[in-house]
């Protein structure tokens, strides 16, 4: 029987989903490692756990998964596997790995990944086209990649998660107001400052294992995750069409080329993944490479595969992760998620309308819908406070739905 230890920092609902993944897979014993007490485990999951619970004060040290995973194997035996679904998860689960030599991904490979300043340097070395960068350790050197390369540029920390704390720089003014948006190169916190790419932007989802694609699976964004972030009022979708088509099937090649350049040198392990890419298209009809990760993504792109390839894209993450498995299945159904976000300078939603029309206009293509309420604080991060997300037989009628969801649902803040 396989051993396989999972982090789960908190015991939150999406966590869950993927605990409960691991948990249902035979010939599998799975231990956790959390910041929640193990009491904080759900009830219906306990009893299919057959490994153990180690409780860490911070799931984001290296170290401490480390003597976590030492503890769990003197008392249950060898750990196979050790992971996590979490961005941030990724360099302290490498780092935890390598001091335990348990296999999988470590820091080299984990860098490649995380690190978007090692990430472009490698892809670039391939011949991939990624956006020109540079990293600046000062707002000279802000300037200096500003008079070389020239504007707009984006600037943002080298393992950002998404497009959170990344902005747009128009000219040399917006340098100077870096520091009070929070972002102050140095030598310990470097930025990564690269030419803004003006594109339709696009996803490519990747099942790797030893290093050989065996699936993949494409979104679209309406509009970009920066756009979104610099307007809080925009509401956005996310778009996986019925269509497996052009442009996606135009940038295989060269997702098999950037994978394969972060995947190289390391074991079939290491090369075993779902993989996120986020990648343009632009006017001029390039490809660029944008941002990799070697995790499941975010954004409801999880459902939506699961909708139009008719799997469940959890359960079947994780059996790529504990035994190397993956069944392809075909896309028989386009699907979308809008994402509902306010208008206003509160920090509270005080009306929401449009609902009851929204969901009738949808009809049978709703499949799920998170009602944003009065009362609720003001979301942080650029999801928003509610959500809905659909399934048709066409793109077109996704887009439909999709379209008639942001239009008419609205939400105040106050």
């Amino acid at each position: 029987m396989r051993h396989l230890v999972f982090v789960a920092p908190k015991f939150l609902e999406n966590t869950n989903r993927f605990l409960a993944g691991f948990a249902k897979l035979d010939g599998l014993k799975v231990s956790v490692i959390s910041e929640d007490p193990a009491a904080a485990i759900p009830g219906t999951l306990k009893p299919r756990l057959l490994g153990g619970h180690y409780q860490v004060q911070n799931p984001l040290d290296g170290m401490q998964l480390a003597e976590a995973c030492r503890s769990l194997a003197r008392h249950l035996g060898p750990i196979d596997r050790l992971t996590g679904a979490l961005e941030q998860l990724q360099l302290p689960l490498a780092q935890a790995r390598e001091l335990t030599r348990i296999p999988g991904m470590g820091l080299t490979h984990a860098k490649r990944f995380r690190d978007k300043d090692e990430m472009k340097r490698v892809l670039r070395e391939a011949g991939v086209p990624v956006a020109k960068s540079d990293l600046a350790t000062s707002l000279d050197d802000v300037r200096a990649v500003g008079r070389r390369l020239g504007f707009p540029l984006i600037a943002k920390p080298p393992a950002g998660l998404g497009s959170r704390s990344t902005y747009r720089l128009e000219s040399m003014d917006d340098l100077d107001a870096l520091p009070e948006l929070g972002l102050v190169p140095s030598e310990r916190a470097p930025v990564q400052v690269e030419q803004f790419i003006r594109g339709r932007e696009h996803t490519c989802e990747t099942v790797s294992i030893g290093g050989k694609t065996v699936w993949r699976s494409g979104t679209r964004y309406f509009p970009t995750p920066l756009e979104a972030l610099e307007n809080q009022w925009m509401q956005y979708c996310v778009l996986l069409p019925r269509e497996d088509g052009d442009p996606w099937t135009r940038f295989h090649p060269v997702n098999e080329a950037a994978l394969q350049a972060l995947f190289a040198g390391g074991s079939a392990e290491s090369s075993t993944a779902l993989t996120h890419m986020e990648w343009f298209l632009t006017e001029k009809d390039e490809l660029f490479v944008g941002e990799v990760g070697a995790r499941p993504p975010g954004v409801h792109i999880m459902p939506l595969m699961s909708l139009a390839h008719e799997t469940n894209l959890v359960d079947d993450w994780c059996e790529l992760i504990a035994f190397d498995r993956f069944t392809p299945k075909p896309r028989r159904w386009a699907a979308g998620a809008a994402f509902f976000r306010g208008q206003g300078r509160g920090q509270r939603v005080v009306s929401v309308t449009g609902l009851e029309a929204a969901v009738e206009a949808a009809g049978d293509a709703l499949v799920e819908l998170k009602t944003p309420k009065v009362g609720m604080p003001r979301a942080p991060g650029y999801e928003g406070e509610g959500s809905a997300i659909v399934k048709a037989a066409t793109t077109d009628a996704v887009k439909r739905a999709l379209l008639g969801m942001i239009e008419r649902v609205q939400i105040r803040y106050g």
